[in-house]
């Protein structure tokens, strides 16, 4: 049965062979070289000022088939590496020699530790020595050496005020917002020719008509124009009003199929209003055609007919049917939902523009990330922010508190372990979303004096990463004391950990506690994803409140 884990498969050969083997530091090597690795390292001087280098060097001696890995990148924090020269190789019989030189600086005076480095051979880790250098500053020479007077003070340009520029801001985003309401207000804004077309025929051709009144065609003696535009606005009207094809029929056959409509009782017109209309429709023809010049006064009555007629049609006119009355009703509620449409997208725009302004203002203040998280979340966030729990976890018990509760896993331990383990208590959690994970684990031995191996411990817990994809571990290890004063050791340190089901790796943190006495050993693991701040909180909060117990 498998657990998903944070970087990798959390099976139970997992926790056997990675960090949980660590606590079988008690148990002998099975299978040992027949002569095992030699490891030296020292420094041509452990004294040097500012910016001075010295030559750290490692000498490795072991077989010609082994393996040899040494530390690579800034590991020698907090000294910094300057240039890591090319290993010298010395061969003699089965055994070889390999020498690697680095050279490091500081540039701040004081006494640094050079931290312990890890050399690795054949996937086992070898450990070197620490060592104290002191650097020591630059004597300045302050009698000697020209002194010269400060420097006056100068006037500088004040800057804008906070407060105005959260104004200026501000005023920018509701221009911008303004900006985009008028915008889409203006497109969605029908036009004078729009609006008029989606009037109905009766009051469409009587604005037009006034429109002619207005016109100046008369005056410019512009009578076909005028005509033209008068016979069309009549035509349309009869067209869209009657349901009769008028634009496109001459004055003969206009005039012949009204008269089939007043027959047939479809249009009830008197036989003087078809008299009227059949002499402007010729007065029409023989100016456009014959170009003749009708008397001003004239043309001006022809107009007056012309509504007058169109008034008699729409009186004449029967009643609309139910069918008609109903499209009037639904192009009514269409006009009205439209308007709705309109104040709807108004309304939303306002608010849009709301929301914009506090949002700009929020990041302003807050910050893209922390505005970021708050609307959308993040699962470390909500680990933080939820309830944590105190427990204690395994014998000798563990104090922790944790965002959840520690789950027990059951540890099957070969054979060569149960003669010197007496028992094992593993619990953990893990949490794939927020890449964390968190362990504790007490590890009792049969013999009550058999001292905890903290090297060994550490040796296989970085064994076990590296088996399930880990790469470009660094390792640094400092003394770590809890609240009540009890000592232990603390390996830190990144790396890149490899994700369950694919190739890509994702950089980790990690944190090994180490406690414990004769015949118990306890350890407290935690790992998480380099970046995630709330993550550093959560690691940081647990670190706070570890306790154990040393006495079994």
């Amino acid at each position: 049965m498998k657990k998903t884990g944070t970087y990798g498969s959390w099976d139970m050969a997992y926790w056997s062979r990675a960090l949980l083997f660590a606590a079988f530091m008690a148990l002998p090597l099975l299978l040992k070289a027949q002569e095992a690795p030699r490891v030296q390292s020292g420094v041509d001087t452990a004294s040097i000022r500012i910016g001075e280098q010295i030559r750290w060097t490692v000498a490795v001696e072991v077989d010609t088939t082994a393996q040899v890995i040494f530390p690579e990148g800034q590991t020698f924090s907090p000294l910094e590496t300057v240039e890591a020269f090319k290993t010298d190789t010395t061969r003699k019989m089965d055994r070889m020699l390999l020498q690697k030189t680095y050279a490091l600086t500081q540039f701040d005076s004081g006494s640094y530790l050079l931290p312990t480095q890890r050399i690795e051979i054949d996937g086992r880790g070898f450990f070197t020595d620490s060592l104290l250098i002191s650097v020591a500053t630059v004597p300045v020479d302050t009698v000697n050496q020209k002194m010269y007077d400060i420097k006056p003070m100068m006037e500088v340009q004040a800057g804008i005020p906070g407060w105005l520029k959260w104004l200026l801001g501000i005023l920018a985003v509701l221009l911008a917002a303004a900006g985009v309401a008028w915008y889409f207000l203006r497109k969605n804004r029908l036009s004078e020719q729009e609006a008029e077309a989606l009037l109905p025929p009766f009051e469409r051709a009587m604005r037009e008509l006034k429109r002619l009144e207005q016109s100046r065609y008369l005056i410019q003696e512009e009578y076909k124009q005028y005509y033209t535009e008068l016979t069309g606005i009549v035509r349309a009207y009869l067209e869209e009003e009657v349901h009769i094809s008028a634009l496109e029929s001459t004055t003969a056959q206009l005039l012949e199929k009204l008269e089939l409509l007043r027959d047939a009782g479809k249009l009830k017109l008197d036989e003087q209003t078809l008299v009227q209309f059949q002499k402007i429709l010729e007065t029409a023809d023989l100016v456009k055609f014959a170009r003749s010049r009708p008397e001003l006064r004239a043309a001006e009555q022809d107009r007056l007919q012309v509504e007058q007629i169109v008034q008699k049609t729409r009186e004449a006119l029967p009643e609309p049917t139910e069918e008609e009355l109903l499209q009037q009703e639904a192009y009514r509620k269409e006009w009205e939902a439209r308007k709705k449409r309109k104040k709807i997208r108004i309304a939303a725009m306002a608010a849009g523009a709301v929301l914009l302004v506090a949002l700009v203002a929020s990041v302003a203040y807050f910050g893209v990330q922390n505005v970021k998280d708050s609307l959308f979340g993040t699962p470390s966030k909500s680990l933080l922010q939820g309830e944590w729990i105190a427990s204690s976890y395994g014998y000798p018990p563990i104090l922790l508190e944790t965002p959840e509760v520690l789950v027990r896993r059951e540890v099957p331990l070969p054979p060569e372990a149960l003669e010197a383990i007496s028992d094992l208590d593993a619990f953990a959690y893990d949490n794939p979303k927020a890449h964390l994970s968190i362990s504790a684990i007490s590890t009792t031995f049969n013999q009550a004096d058999t001292p905890p191996d903290f090297e060994a411990a550490v040796d296989q817990a970085l064994v076990g990463m590296e088996r399930n994809g880990a790469r470009n571990i660094i390792t640094k290890q400092e003394e770590f004391t809890t609240v009540s004063g009890v000592k232990g050791v603390k390996v830190f340190g990144r790396g890149e950990f490899k994700q369950p089901g694919s190739g890509n790796y994702l950089k980790g943190k990690y944190t090994l506690l180490l406690f414990g006495g004769n015949g118990f050993l306890q350890q407290v693991f935690l790992s998480w994803e380099e970046g995630d701040s709330y993550a550093e909180e959560i690691v940081e909060r647990i670190l706070n409140t570890v306790e154990v117990k040393t006495v079994v």
